[in-house]
């Protein structure tokens, strides 16, 4: 990673000039662009953009921040700056079924993904061993209808006591409140095994096995109060036959999840994710 390189996004309503002004005060800081990308949704008049740009060695954090906040003020733009040396901090919630926590680890252990994780939460003991290994905290907090709110609670805690950038339910089988939903939005992704909107809720790919579906695959989304219902970040599919069982489905199922969620979580820590409404932006 290069110290002073650093990507930043826009999202606000679409006007002229908005990208003559922010790239004038970036030249202005001897900026070089490396990689920009824009993008005009015309049903909702609102403008996206994300630019990769590395500065000089004498340019500070905040004389970006300083400089953009006339352009930022005179187009109302919600942005996010962030360092390409800063490795992003997860905490990732896992229940019984561990390939997505083990492809993501993996994934972070070679380099792909630049981020390290703070914390594995889980409603099991089942990945413990696998927490000690990495040297991760395990957190071991088992989930009843009583003990839901408290449980969450402590997440809200952890979140903040380790300053995570994201949090990855890889397989965390369990359903986030309404109210943690809100909290987290835009800052946790679930992976659904199914792809989605076709086949909510519980067993999917036995729903799928069911119809007789060709096709399965799975969804990677953030997190909303309404179940499986948040923005979508990255599906994939798989043919599958009339031959194969349930359990055929549920193994090529785990696969396509692994996949599916790191790709998401590698987006969203690139800032090549920016939520429009019900939908996203992927760059």
């Amino acid at each position: 990673m290069i110290d002073n390189a650093f990507v930043l996004t826009l999202a606000c309503e679409d006007r002229v000039g908005i990208v003559a002004a922010v790239t004038a005060e970036l030249v202005t800081l001897g900026a070089n662009i490396a990689e920009s990308n824009q993008f005009w949704d015309r049903q909702t008049n609102r403008f996206f953009m994300r630019i990769a740009f590395t500065i000089p060695t004498n340019v500070s954090r905040e004389d970006i921040e300083r400089l953009l906040k006339s352009p930022i003020e005179r187009f109302d733009i919600k942005t996010s700056l962030a360092s390409e040396a800063r490795k992003p901090k997860l905490i990732i919630m896992v229940s019984k079924f561990d390939h997505a926590l083990l492809h993501l680890l993996y994934q972070i252990r070679v380099g792909r993904l630049n981020a390290e994780v703070a914390a594995i939460v889980s409603n099991h003991e089942d990945s413990r061993r696998t927490a000690e290994l990495e040297s991760v905290p395990y957190c071991y907090w088992p989930v009843t209808e009583d003990t839901k709110a408290e449980q969450e609670q402590r997440l809200l805690e952890l979140v903040k006591d380790v300053g995570a950038d994201l949090v990855v339910l890889a397989r965390y089988m369990q359903v986030l409140s309404a109210d943690l939903s809100k909290r987290l939005y835009g800052k946790a992704i679930n992976i659904h095994h199914s792809f989605l909107p076709s086949f909510k809720g519980a067993k999917p790919y036995h729903q799928a096995f069911e119809r007789g579906v060709k096709i399965i695959g799975a969804t990677a989304h953030y997190v909303t109060s309404d179940l499986d219902e948040g923005p979508i970040i990255e599906q994939e599919t798989e043919r599958v036959s009339h031959a194969m069982s349930a359990e055929d489905f549920v193994a090529v199922g785990r696969d396509i999840e692994s996949r599916v969620l790191a790709r998401a979580v590698k987006s969203h820590l690139e800032l090549r994710v920016l939520i429009n409404g019900h939908k996203t932006v992927i760059f």
